[in-house]
């Protein structure tokens, strides 16, 4: 590995004007301009402006990072540092004189480039060196995920890969969000990850430069954060039996089943997490979820339910507990609080006092989606309290808890926010909204002067199947990647100064350890940074999954799981006049081919090629299709049961009648 010359002092003088400093960066690397594939490069999500230019940087086997000596800064240059060791072994030192030559440089602007506003930054890669400026540290932390991107994939290696040319290519990116709000949602209620795996998702996040981690800390699954004055929310709400299998159809636990499956978040890991995440440049939301959702809570507190016979209700294990239908939602064991007792709302105080103090983020998320009210309806005190208020239904019931609950969040000096079943019935004055069920309910906020983020189901719920439901743990949608990159927070009709961002949401009903949470995640949260990174009128799918492609190996070297669903080809039914089934299958990805079976083997491209709609032999009892690029398996073997196929065009029909 040879060593270069380093970047001389004139050219990273913090207070040159940026197209002084191009122009100086173009002359002293005597570089000229060539236009360059953007997929070439692969970054994701996809920068603001890209100039690529011929030459490349050669990274030395001393390097030698300049930056300032701010603790902020300091946070920059040890993940770069610890970066750059652990896979080039490299040694890098770190210097905050300015007279000192360095290899890569990183400066804040003295004058504001308005431009880049908080989380901007301008690099400049050339053959001398590599240069960040932002205007604030988080600026520089993002052009630092972004060089990343730009060495080989083995960057990404938790150790030393020898026989490695560690080269970046010369570029010229501007680069900052569309949005501020850039969040995934984690789920760890439903199954507990531990405190190194939420650790290891926001090392996961912070790469694609999400900046927010929404935590669901509570369900009726299990209660996952210490709360002192209540202590029986963990010694008791945080364990159920554990079970594998379909979530929501497990038989119930018997009464000597040992209740030891689960777990909590302790008041320092919780500090220690938020530390974590700070010193990423990522906040961290705490959500706890009520009135509905609320098992954990009563089983450990059973006052806090308007029902007779609470005492004896327990964690849910995945069991049956909930009814949705098209006649509404109800509930078979009361998982709600009361809403007319005082009882709920001191307990409520008491949780948001020590919340408030462990998360400094401005917001916290009280859920409010699918309460469900039957057992409100049956409740005398509940009556009584739609009577004393004038209370005319029961979402002025939730209404009424949600405001009394919004002044609770607000005198602890945070905002508050809630599902977008919160608009119903009347929302609080200044709650803030997340629109999940479509995208209806953002843009009804927002019109009504509240702030907004969107996670509508439709594009952005990471927990459904992301590929045939063949090859994927059951629930009752599918998402393909392609769908997900269609993601547009600003609906046409909402005020768009008060859409705040975007988030992808991954509940973990059917996710039970966390290197499923990597796979269902990984590549659909790509598409949803994008969505909320990148500028709207940059996107597109054809430059977008060759670009996911070549994250691939990137993920690979850093030993993090991923869901190859893209080359998964889809199956469309039909039944003929002949009363033979036909299959038309099609890929997300235009350039693959697929090659099948009807006779229970293995194909490879030496059999038939797909080329239009199959007719199902009459005995054939299952479809067998791989995907191949050229020469290469490229997708999984997938097996289409015939069966399968006859029910969904049975179904196709039910529906049609």
């Amino acid at each position: 590995m040879r060593a270069v010359s380093p970047v001389k002092p004139l050219l990273i003088i913090p207070e040159m004007k940026k197209l002084s400093l191009s122009i100086c960066c173009c002359f002293i690397t005597f570089l000229s301009f060539s236009q360059v594939s953007k997929t070439t490069l692969a970054i994701i999500p996809e920068p603001v402006k890209t100039i690529t230019k011929t030459g490349e940087f050669i990274l030395p086997k001393h390097v030698i990072i300049e930056a300032g000596a701010s603790d902020e800064i300091k946070l920059v240059t040890t993940y770069l540092k610890n970066k750059l060791t652990t896979s080039t072994g490299a040694l890098v030192t770190v210097k905050n004189i300015s007279a000192t030559p360095a290899t890569i440089k990183l400066s804040l602007y003295k004058k504001q480039d308005t431009t880049l506003g908080k989380e901007g930054y301008h690099l400049w890669v050339s053959t001398k060196g590599i240069i960040i400026m932002a205007n604030e540290p988080a600026g520089l932390f993002y052009g630092v995920q972004t060089l990343i991107q730009l060495f080989p994939k083995e960057i990404e290696s938790a150790e030393v890969t020898p026989h490695v040319k560690w080269v970046a290519p010369c570029v010229d990116i501007t680069d900052y969000p569309r949005f501020g709000w850039r969040g995934l949602m984690l789920d760890v209620s439903r199954h507990f990850f531990t405190k190194d795996e939420v650790k290891q998702y926001i090392d996961q996040m912070v790469r694609y430069k999400f900046n927010l981690l929404h935590m669901h800390l509570t369900d009726d699954e299990g209660w996952r954060i210490e709360i002192k004055s209540l202590p029986r929310l963990t010694t008791v709400g945080a364990y159920n039996v554990k079970k594998v299998g379909e979530f929501g159809n497990f038989t119930p636990p018997a009464p000597d089943e040992p209740r030891t499956y689960g777990g909590f978040y302790t008041q320092d890991d919780i500090r220690e997490l938020v530390q974590y995440g700070k010193e990423r440049f990522l906040n961290i939301m705490p959500e706890v979820d009520v009135p509905g959702h609320s098992l954990a809570a009563v089983v450990s507190y059973p006052e806090l339910s308007c029902t007779p016979g609470a005492e004896n209700y327990k964690v849910r294990s995945g069991e049956h507990i909930m009814n949705f239908a098209k006649g509404g939602l109800t509930a078979l064991v009361d998982n709600t609080l009361n809403p007319s007792s005082e009882k709920t709302y001191a307990f409520l105080d008491k949780i948001l006092t020590e919340v408030a103090q462990l998360f400094p983020f401005g917001y916290i998320h009280m859920g409010g989606d699918e309460c469900a009210k039957n057992f409100w309806a049956q409740s005398d005190s509940v009556k009584a309290l739609m009577q004393k208020e004038g209370l005319k239904n029961m979402e002025e019931v939730q209404s009424y808890f949600e405001k009394r609950l919004e002044k609770i969040v607000e005198s602890k000096g945070k905002k508050f926010m809630g599902w977008d079943e919160i608009i119903e019935g009347g929302l609080g004055p200044d709650a803030a909204v997340m629109s999940w069920r479509g995208i209806k309910g953002g843009i009804t906020a927002s019109n009504l002067g509240h702030e907004v983020v969107m996670s509508p189901t439709t594009f952005a719920y990471l927990d459904y199947m992301q590929s045939d439901r063949v090859m994927e743990p059951h629930v009752y949608e599918t998402l393909r990647l392609n769908k997900t990159y269609q993601f547009e927070p600003v609906p046409d009709s909402a005020v768009a100064k008060l859409i705040l961002g975007g988030q992808g949401n991954l509940w973990t009903e059917q996710v039970f350890n966390f290197r499923q949470v990597e796979y269902m995640t990984w590549p659909r949260g790509m598409a949803i940074a994008e969505s909320v990174w990148s500028p709207k009128e940059k996107k597109n799918w054809n430059d977008f999954y060759p670009r996911v492609e070549k994250q691939f190996p990137r993920l690979d070297e850093a030993e993090i799981k991923y869901a190859p669903s893209m080359y998964d080809p889809d199956f469309d039914a039909s039944m003929g006049a002949d009363s033979l089934v036909r299959v038309a299958l099609n890929t997300e990805i235009p350039d693959l081919d697929i090659y099948y079976s009807f006779d229970n083997s293995y194909p490879d491209r030496f059999y038939p090629k797909y080329t239009e709609p199959l007719i199902v032999p009459k005995d054939a009892t299952q479809l067998r299709v791989i995907t191949y690029r050229g020469k290469q398996p490229i997708g999984r073997m997938v097996t289409m049961p015939v069966a399968e196929l006859k029910s969904r065009i049975d179904k196709a029909n039910r529906r049609g009648q």
